[in-house]
């Protein structure tokens, strides 16, 4: 029907629910004057366990057009930061290519980071090359029925995986500055699930077969049972310290160097943003 919202919700606006220097990314990433985050709301999947839900889920946030989004990057831009970091920004690549199309003819000059759940299109990616320099996936499953069970994301990794290659097609392996902030590659997140680690496995199997050497993998401890968990008891709850271990073991047992883990304590509310609209 004409007008009616889909899957993910998004109309032909933005909607952005904070915009702010984000200190908690990966270090190459937030540096030390933080990384110009900008979250946008809605999503392409409907994940159970999803910490950000009140804007992927719940649509919070305010509407903003191509010239408000270009505004939105050139102040963040004002502000110091090392780069700006799309968060899930795919349900918008029309409206952000034209965004960001706009902000480097105005003088938008850091580099851009594409924070994605990569369940894309490589279509799509296309008209992304040369308008962003860092692509950020999260590679969530190898195995479909886990993919549609907890985020109803059919031939999830099928997508993925063509989509992280396209990627690595545009901008490589990670290249950085003299003082390690990175300037252009690919960094591809891993949340590892509670129960799962046979499915983290499969893809750091993937990522060492398939990608190149350099491509860095940041390997994630922060999983905590959120939003609809208690409906799915076999992961309503933290992930041990003996499964994170047991991931990172495998990690290097299949030849993976580059990366980045996560101490204890990274599964704290203390790292959920505030959605205030900060920015906006």
């Amino acid at each position: 029907m004409h007008g009616e919202l889909g899957f993910c919700r998004a109309g032909f606006e933005s909607i952005v629910s904070k915009a702010f220097p984000h200190l908690w990314e990966e270090p190459c990433i937030s540096g030390t004057k933080g990384s110009g985050t900008v979250f946008f709301s809605g999503c392409n999947l409907k994940c159970v366990f999803c910490q950000n839900y009140e804007i992927s889920q719940e649509m919070l946030g305010k509407p903003k057009d191509i010239e408000g989004l270009a505004d939105i990057f050139l102040r963040l831009q004002a502000k110091g930061v090392h780069n700006i970091n799309l968060v899930t920004p795919t349900i918008y690549t029309p409206q952000i290519a034209e965004a960001l199309t706009i902000a480097k003819e105005m003088g938008l000059n850091i580099p851009v980071v594409w924070n994605s759940n990569a369940y894309e299109n490589v279509e799509i990616l296309n008209k992304l090359e040369g308008l962003v320099d860092v692509y950020l996936p999260d590679l969530k499953y190898y195995d479909d029925e886990i993919a549609v069970k907890y985020s109803k994301a059919k031939n999830y990794f099928e997508y993925a995986s063509k989509a992280i290659l396209e990627m690595v097609r545009q901008v490589g392996e990670p290249q950085f500055d003299e003082k390690g902030i990175i300037k252009k590659g690919v960094i591809i997140r891993h949340l590892v699930l509670p129960g799962y680690v046979k499915d983290t496995k499969k893809i750091l199997k993937w990522i060492s077969l398939n990608l190149p050497k350099g491509v860095y993998v940041s390997l994630m401890s922060q999983y905590m049972p959120y939003y609809r968990t208690e409906d799915y008891p076999e992961i309503n709850r933290p992930l041990t310290q003996n499964e994170y271990d047991e991931a990172v073991d495998y990690f290097f047992e299949v030849g993976l160097e580059n990366g980045f883990i996560q101490g204890e304590g990274a599964n704290s509310d203390e790292f959920v943003p505030d959605f205030d609209f900060e920015g906006i």
